[in-house]
């Protein structure tokens, strides 16, 4: 009888797609019932794989890209959930905490955080990252933005832009 085979490593897929994200694409880190969306812009991969360790290697990978940095965001729901209705579920949201240490993270609500990825999807690429964890609301979307170019400097910009008219 043939054994199933293994996914494919999902690392390549992200060494593709690095290089060629930038502002206002994203990396989503997703549990494995999260579902396939038909937004045309969004790539999803099996990844087979642990959820922290893909997530920490995508941390990993966007903070040594020089042209990218992450802002994380999380289902507000993650809070909540118990530990009586989800084991495990604790020292999963410790892990997903150490991950993003060094991330700006943001918590919305898991349906808001959805329908801003459909439109993304829309128009901007989206590297989906399907892990084998069975927890609820744990996804994590990294929202890329400019790493050479913070929200201070654009805000600077703006109001120099503003005052010269």
């Amino acid at each position: 009888m043939a054994q199933p085979s293994a996914p494919p490593d999902w690392r390549p897929a992200l060494d593709r797609a690095l290089p060629l994200l930038g502002h206002r694409n994203c990396i989503v880190v997703a549990d494995s019932a999260y579902p396939w969306q038909t937004s045309p812009g969004i790539e999803t991969v099996a990844t087979g794989a642990d959820h922290l360790e893909v997530l920490a290697a995508v941390v990993g990978a966007i903070s040594r890209a020089p042209h990218l940095r992450a802002i994380a965001l999380v289902d507000a729901e993650l809070a909540f959930v118990d530990e009586a209705h989800a084991p495990g579920i604790d020292a999963l949201r410790d892990g997903v905490a150490a991950a993003l240490a060094r991330v700006e993270t943001r918590a919305l609500p898991h349906e808001d955080i959805i329908r801003a990825l459909d439109e993304a999807g829309r128009m901007f690429h989206v590297l989906l990252l399907k892990t084998t964890l069975a927890l609820p609301y744990t996804s994590v979307f990294l929202q890329l933005d400019c790493g050479y170019w913070s929200a201070e400097a654009e805000a600077d910009l703006r109001r120099r832009i503003d005052a010269s008219s």
